[in-house]
């Protein structure tokens, strides 16, 4: 399998840099996190009343998707859209297990509801009208280059230009102590198979690598944290924000890894 597209818009969320414009200063040693950014993402693209109830990485998925559109100059009605993570929505999922071990009958219905992999799609969908499909991915360490090979297969297949979102949020409660994912951080690409405007990404199928991958001089130390998904979303990024052709070997499964080129 090979496949090239282009990286027609980019979104981005981190603390210090709510959108993929300070991120990519900061990434160039341009500047310095921003200390009055955003503490939470806004989630502005959701409709008011499903803003409030929505959680916070359902607002960092939404935020970061937006971003990847407006940028490509694409309706988000039209595009097909995979949203992957590597622990989905965690502070939820360890107030479902807390109360369903002290009091299951008071088990909120708006809180389990927020709880599955595909909320983030959900919300989306809903709030931009959008009607093409859509897919949650996870593969744990692996979620970013999982979430990516489907965008790209989907995109290739149809040849029609797909939004791919990946994101993490903070980990709380007992499942902190598994997860460690201490910070919230995503990344969102609007990948297209046509003559689209943006970096040119080769992607192609290719055989594990022997060591755990490591990305030396990753800017913004403890965004990645323990979460290797966010690690390889954000050395993707460096690339991206550098401007010039490299190339990223990433880990896919236990026999595979997905090797790009990444040309300005």
């Amino acid at each position: 399998m090979s496949a090239t597209l282009r990286i027609a818009g980019v979104g981005a969320w981190a603390p210090g840099a709510p959108d993929w414009q300070h991120l990519r200063k900061i990434l160039r040693g341009e500047s310095a996190p921003a200390d009055d950014a955003p503490a939470r993402p806004a989630g502005a693209v959701l409709p008011a009343a499903e803003r409030r109830r929505a959680p916070d990485g359902v607002r960092l998925a939404a935020d970061i998707a937006e971003q990847a559109a407006a940028m490509a100059g694409i309706d988000p009605a039209t595009v097909p859209c995979v949203f992957a993570s590597t622990h989905g929505e965690v502070a939820i999922t360890d107030y479902v297990c807390e109360t369903l071990a002290r009091a299951p009958l008071e088990l909120s219905p708006t809180k389990f509801h927020n709880s599955v992999l595909n909320a983030p799609a959900g919300y989306w969908t809903i709030a931009t009208g959008c009607t093409a499909a859509s897919s949650a991915v996870t593969a744990h360490h692996r979620s970013f280059a999982a979430g990516l090979l489907e965008a790209a297969v989907f995109a290739c297949a149809e040849g029609t230009p797909v939004l791919f979102a990946s994101s993490d949020v903070a980990s709380t409660g007992p499942l902190a102590q598994m997860t460690r994912t201490s910070l919230a951080f995503g990344v969102a690409l609007l990948l297209a198979p046509d003559g689209r405007k943006g970096a040119a990404i080769d992607l192609a199928l290719a055989d594990a690598v022997d060591e755990p991958f490591a990305d030396s001089g990753l800017a913004l130390p403890g965004v990645a944290g323990d979460n290797p998904a966010n690690a390889h979303a954000l050395a993707l990024l460096q690339r991206l924000a550098a401007g010039t052709t490299s190339r990223l070997r990433l880990p896919l499964s236990t026999g595979l890894s997905l090797d790009m080129e990444i040309t300005p």
